[in-house]
């Protein structure tokens, strides 16, 4: 049950945002990339109450219970395709700014690579990227999926996982509030990767890195590395030492930290 106040409120955005406010969607995102393909414009975010259809990464479904966060930005930066995957760590820290500044300073946010959002180690929130590209291989459009637990958590998940509310967020904070404060703060960090590259972002992720100097499995399609997560490199790849003392960077690929199965 959606709370009251989120229930009948509809977010007051900055006014670069174009909102597209929806009761249910199948997925914010594929309505993002309806839209983007139809010529939707930059600053386009599409807000939904509910989804019949959430998904994440590689497909996996996303649970999708009312008095969560599920919205899709649609951005139309004029870079190289390549560039486009440091997206998630501008979101990432964008995150992170909003829940803190909704949230008691008690609860620890981190961010475990590429594209998760975790409360006092449990997964709260991921991103999802999809994107575009023109024949020269440059961006067309890139969609910016969200989805953030406010009111409830799957109980069952590979990392276990957590919402705001379940963490000590005040029962007041909504949906509604967060979204506010997310797009605030990532309309911040977008002018910061314009105007000053990925190197301040970069700085910003690692200073919250879940897993940083510890030693983590990265499966891959075809093996699976132990090593100790080093840095992100200045392209936003994982940079993995080895046992032996050599260094692989790893641009995709599944992050197990310890404890996990």
């Amino acid at each position: 049950m959606i709370p009251a106040p989120d229930r009948n409120r509809a977010p007051r955005l900055p006014p670069a945002y174009r909102l597209v406010a929806l009761e249910e969607v199948d997925s914010t995102s594929a309505e993002a990339k309806r839209r983007a393909s139809e010529g939707a414009e930059d600053g386009t975010l599409i807000w939904a109450r509910s989804q019949t259809a959430g998904y994440g990464r590689q497909g996996r479904q996303w649970a999708s219970a009312p008095g969560n966060l599920f919205c899709s930005l649609i951005v139309r930066p004029d870079c190289p395709l390549a560039q486009a995957a440091q997206f998630s760590f501008v979101t990432a820290v964008a995150l992170g700014d909003a829940i803190g500044s909704v949230a008691p300073p008690l609860i620890e946010v981190t961010y475990k690579w590429p594209n998760d959002i975790l409360l006092n180690n449990r997964k709260a929130g991921g991103i999802l990227l999809e994107s575009k590209g023109d024949p020269a291989q440059l961006l067309e459009w890139l969609v910016i999926g969200v989805g953030v637990n406010v009111n409830s958590f799957p109980p069952e998940s590979r990392l276990p996982a957590t919402s705001l509310h379940f963490e000590g967020c005040p029962a007041t904070v909504s949906a509604v509030d967060l979204l506010e404060a997310f797009s605030r703060h990532m309309m911040s960090w977008i002018n910061v990767w314009l105007e000053d590259g990925f190197a301040p972002v970069r700085q910003a992720w690692l200073r919250h890195a879940q897993g940083l100097g510890q030693e983590i499995e990265v499966r891959l399609p075809q093996e699976s590395l132990k090593g100790v997560f080093t840095d992100l490199d200045p392209e936003g790849t994982l940079v993995l030492t080895l046992p032996d003392g050599s260094t692989r960077r790893i641009a995709a690929g599944e992050v197990y930290l310890p404890g996990e199965g």
